[in-house]
């Protein structure tokens, strides 16, 4: 964009070439997704179907954590749609790194089948247990207040 485009666009006097502004682009951002791969052929097939679609700048392939990493001005749910049209299975990526949840090792958020060093993303509010909390039995056992404390001793 040059300056005479620029000062077109703020006069308002435009070619009619420039439809829309900055507000109507798409912004830069990075859509991870878990594919189901088995050979080199799959991966192929995925990364050449997902770098067609418009707005890709770069598609990374991790096959041993059957993850794909899409970057480009894309939205998610069109890369997880373009993904899901070569017959593999497909999701948003399930995963974030075990430092981001509240209590990693809960039923809800630790899986087995995940990477190293991450757990299943979950709602940290969903995470946090109700803990009955009793008084030690110890330090009332020999009070005063204690009306068996005599049979004890």
């Amino acid at each position: 964009m040059g300056v005479g485009d620029y000062l077109s666009d703020l006069m308002g006097t435009g070619s009619g070439s420039r439809q829309h502004s900055n507000n109507s682009r798409k912004q830069l951002q990075t859509v991870e997704l878990r594919v189901t791969m088995d050979c080199d052929g799959c991966v192929l097939k995925v990364k050449k179907t997902l770098s067609s679609l418009d707005g890709v700048e770069s598609v990374e392939i991790n096959r041993k954590q059957q993850k794909v990493t899409v970057t480009g001005y894309v939205e998610a749910n069109k890369v997880l749609k373009k993904a899901k049209s070569t017959g593999k299975k497909a999701e948003i990526w399930p995963y974030v790194p075990y430092s981001m949840v509240a209590n990693p090792y809960t039923v809800q958020a630790y899986d087995k089948k995940a990477p190293p060093g991450y757990v299943r993303r979950v709602d940290n509010s969903a995470t946090i247990e109700t803990v009955t909390t009793y008084g030690d039995p110890y330090t009332t056992m020999f009070s005063d207040e204690n009306p068996n404390a005599c049979s004890i001793m």
